[in-house]
């Protein structure tokens, strides 16, 4: 489809379905493709653009291995933090790794998502009522409502263990 939809150099075209193919390309014709911006991502997980994906009628797959950007997850974890009340890792794990770049290796997956719980925990937006070990998430201002129920029912256990 590249040769009939583009006027490209057949060794470009040659690059180009070897990486689609996923196999082993020099880091010189890389280098190359990426200036004519013909390929996107880091090594080793590099696809054709978009300008290439729609050239081949591939856009599905485009947009599956791009990734997306960090307020979509953000936004997805949100959204079924309001909608549930909370998340433990493995409910995140589930709604997110769906979601993520088919280009990215399960341990991958797992570090990505890691990285994103910790910039909002630490950004406000969610916080942790749990365990480093078995996390229960939270929305932040949900945490802010919840607190001064939290310190009624703290006070209350430490008198009746007081009595």
């Amino acid at each position: 489809m590249l040769i009939q939809k583009t006027d490209l150099p057949l060794t470009d075209i040659l690059c180009l379905d070897r990486i689609q193919k996923k196999l082993p390309v020099p880091v010189a014709i890389i280098r190359h493709l990426r200036r004519c911006g013909l390929i996107e991502g880091r090594q080793p997980n590099i696809h054709v653009s978009a300008v290439m994906a729609q050239a081949t009628a591939s856009k599905a797959e485009y947009i599956l291995t791009r990734a997306q950007d960090d307020a979509f997850y953000a936004r997805l974890i949100t959204d079924y933090l309001t909608q549930f009340g909370n998340a433990t890792r493995e409910e995140i794990d589930k709604l997110l790794t769906v979601k993520l770049s088919e280009a990215l290796d399960e341990e991958q997956k797992k570090n990505k998502i890691a990285n994103l719980l910790t910039n909002m925990r630490r950004s406000g937006l969610i916080k942790n009522i749990s365990s480093r070990t078995a996390p229960q998430w939270i929305l932040a201002e949900r945490v802010q409502k919840e607190i001064p129920h939290l310190q009624k029912e703290c006070r209350k256990n430490s008198e009746d263990n007081q009595l």
